[in-house]
């Protein structure tokens, strides 16, 4: 009889559990999609893709899009009928500055017991804002590059530099084979693309801050944050490859974070040195680099290893930051990781050639450096 009184409860509250997790779970999707939206619209805007009408359609679709791969398609749709999108148009004389909002809901089914209490279903809803601009008006950027230094960074791509001697007979060559660009000879060259972007962005070192961190198992070097790319660039160019070393990138993204993200108070390092020069806002810039998956100091791929790279990245976006992430010539796991830690699918880059790298880290620095957008709620 005390079983047939208190299995309800017990069902109850199960159900009641389950219920909070599926609405705060659905909430995050949800914002996720209107965060999103907000800023694909903002930034087809500052690049002349879409006007006032189109914007206002490409922020439904959107929104349908991510609610659909989160939630299914049912949702997708009465997200898409429940989303508005408002597109705020500003002209001045030195250009246009967009503000959008994108608001949604969706309604959540709850369980049996929850429904006989607060009814059927519960709304989430999410709003999402973002500023963007087009002009002469710039805004700071701190951007640091996060590049893998282990040991198959010294593999071959398949890109010719030239030949090399097979056979050397009394000073004498017989016979030659190709010689192919190293890894790390392709990154070299790939980072310059960046950091002439960054020099073009700025040329009088007034916006624009640079730092490098290179890595193996652990963090094996790093260039401090300065004004320019003089020191980064310098940094690296001189990278070295480590010897029967691993990949880790935990403590690098975590130092990488530690040293742009911005805090509530703006007393942050990189806040103060931006204010220096009259910045009030600075994009904060994580470039993460890898050419293999999370072995630490072995050559198996360690699921402990992947998951700490994995937080330390969500707690850089948490912070605000923007991260970018390129897997050059990556097996399957090291794409999946950086696929989760590029703060969108098209800040993910996946070359598997130099020529594709060097595209990759142009359109990285090409993206950095133009009027960006940002959320402001």
């Amino acid at each position: 009889m005390l079983t047939a009184i208190v299995m309800p409860l017990l069902i109850g509250v199960a159900g009641l559990a389950i219920d909070t997790v599926n609405i705060s779970m659905s909430q995050r999707q949800l914002q996720d999609a209107t965060d999103a939206a907000a800023l694909a619209v903002s930034t087809a805007l500052v690049n002349g893709k879409a006007d006032d009408t189109s914007g206002k359609t490409l922020g439904k679709d959107f929104v349908s899009g991510q609610v659909g791969v989160a939630m299914g398609s049912a949702a997708a749709a009465a997200a898409k009928n429940a989303t508005a999108v408002s597109i705020v148009t500003t002209t001045t004389s030195s250009g246009k500055t967009f503000a959008v909002t994108v608001t949604s809901s969706v309604s959540i089914s709850m369980t049996p017991l929850t429904g006989l209490i607060a009814g059927s279903t519960f709304l989430v809803s999410s709003a999402s804002k973002t500023a963007s601009g087009t002009g002469t008006t710039k805004t700071g950027v701190s951007i640091e590059l996060v590049l893998d230094a282990s040991t198959s960074m010294a593999d071959d791509t398949t890109t010719v530099s030239g030949t090399k001697c097979l056979i050397n007979l009394l000073g004498i060559c017989i016979g030659t084979q190709p010689a192919y660009y190293t890894k790390i000879d392709a990154l070299k060259i790939a980072a310059v693309k960046l950091f002439d972007a960054l020099d073009k962005f700025d040329p009088n070192t007034r916006y624009a801050r640079s730092g490098a961190i290179s890595y193996t198992s652990s963090i094996k070097g790093q260039s401090a944050m300065d004004w320019g790319t003089a020191a980064a660039r310098t940094f690296v160019t001189n990278i070295t490859i480590a010897p029967n070393s691993g990949t880790d990138a935990t403590a690098s993204v975590k130092a990488a974070n530690a040293n742009i993200a911005r805090n509530q108070y703006g007393t942050d390092a990189e806040s103060v040195a931006q204010a220096k020069k009259n910045n009030s806002n600075s994009d904060r810039i994580i470039v993460l680099m890898t050419d293999g998956d999370m072995t630490g100091d072995t050559i198996v791929w360690n699921s402990k290893l992947d998951q700490s790279v994995r937080d330390e990245c969500t707690n850089a976006k948490n912070a605000g930051i923007k991260i970018y992430t390129v897997a050059f010539m990556a097996p399957d796991k090291g794409k999946a990781l950086l696929k989760f830690c590029a703060s969108t699918d098209a800040n993910y880059y996946e070359p598997n050639t130099m020529d594709a790298l060097t595209a990759a880290f142009s359109a990285i620095g090409d993206a950095a450096t133009k009027s960006t957008s940002r959320l402001t709620n």
